[in-house]
């Protein structure tokens, strides 16, 4: 890693994806485990960016937190932020589709039966790794299946195009544990000896990156 304090980015949270101006498409992300990264890269003295979601609280302070709602607005921040930071941590949980179009007003059970049309979002994180610096490190998160966790996680890094990615079993999202690998380039894989608590995996995976960093260096 470099020998200056990073700057570094870190997702957390839901996308809400209006279907009118009452209602939304979301998920049960709390949010947790990017506010616990955001909290211990700053403890440690990082120069760190924050990218929050809807329904989480902001932290008491030592970072830059600016907010979003919709996938759309996440990716407009990290348009805006990214090419000035060194490390990226997608923990947002973002919503693959939303509404093709917002019903103005709020839609009426009275009007009978409603229909969606739902299209798919922006892949925000493989946009960012195609137009990346080399010197810039990029960490994903995947939640699948536990069965399918290490071969849908090591397929999604490669999809993704990212130097790691977090695979996580779907019950974490509602978990205060994590029981998690850390799948990296070149098939290296690493995780913590015991579950831990979203704290504690924190500190976890941000000791991890000299080695993410030292494996984009092999050819």
């Amino acid at each position: 890693m470099a020998s200056h304090n990073p700057r570094i980015i870190i997702t957390a949270g839901p996308t809400f994806e209006p279907i009118d101006e009452v209602r939304f498409i979301g998920n049960r992300s709390s949010g947790r485990m990017g506010l616990a990264l955001a909290g211990e890269s700053a403890r440690r003295g990082w120069d760190t960016t924050l990218l929050l979601g809807p329904g989480c609280q902001s932290p008491s302070g030592g970072m830059h937190v600016l907010r979003f709602q919709t996938a759309a607005q996440l990716k407009q921040l990290m348009d805006e932020q990214w090419p000035s930071h060194d490390i990226l941590i997608m923990a947002a949980a973002v919503s693959d589709y939303a509404p093709s179009k917002i019903i103005p007003g709020k839609q009426s059970r009275d009007s009978g039966p409603l229909t969606l049309e739902l299209e798919a979002t922006t892949d925000i994180l493989a946009g960012i790794t195609a137009s990346s610096r080399e010197d810039q490190t990029m960490i994903g998160f995947a939640l699948e299946e536990a069965g399918n966790l290490r071969s849908k996680g090591h397929a999604k890094r490669a999809q993704k195009g990212v130097h790691a990615i977090v695979a996580n079993p779907l019950d974490t999202m509602d978990s205060e544990m994590v029981e998690a690998m850390l799948l990296m380039e070149h098939d290296r894989e690493a995780a913590p000896d015991r579950p831990m608590t979203k704290i504690e995996f924190a500190g976890w995976l941000l000791d991890q990156l000299p080695m993410i960093e030292a494996l984009k260096q092999i050819k």
